[in-house]
């Protein structure tokens, strides 16, 4: 496992290492606006995850996922700020993402 002292530095090595998708949460799924590309939690895994927690500002707190497809090899990133939980967001995607960010 890699380690990085801020997200832009987790971001620029994941892309490196090519992950070099986008994703956002689109209540059920994963959605990559530059693609198209739309993946169900049962359609990748998460390999690598790191949180980062702001020293002063609670605000600065992020997660970054590194997200990989189970098929097509399509590899991305997914950047979360602690409080996803707030948004929209299915039962199913909630625990899949749960479940790295212990």
């Amino acid at each position: 496992m890699y380690t990085y002292d801020t997200v832009v530095q987790a971001l620029e090595g994941l892309k490196q290492r090519g992950y070099t998708l986008n994703f956002n949460i689109a209540f059920d799924k994963l959605q990559c606006s530059t693609n198209g590309l739309c993946l169900n939690p049962a359609e990748f895994e998460i390999m690598e995850t790191y949180r980062f927690e702001g020293d002063t500002n609670p605000s600065d707190e992020d997660i970054v996922f590194a997200i990989e497809a189970k098929t097509g090899g399509h590899k991305g990133v997914l950047t979360s700020a602690y409080g996803l939980y707030a948004d929209s967001i299915s039962a199913e995607l909630q625990q899949k993402l749960a479940s790295h960010t212990a």
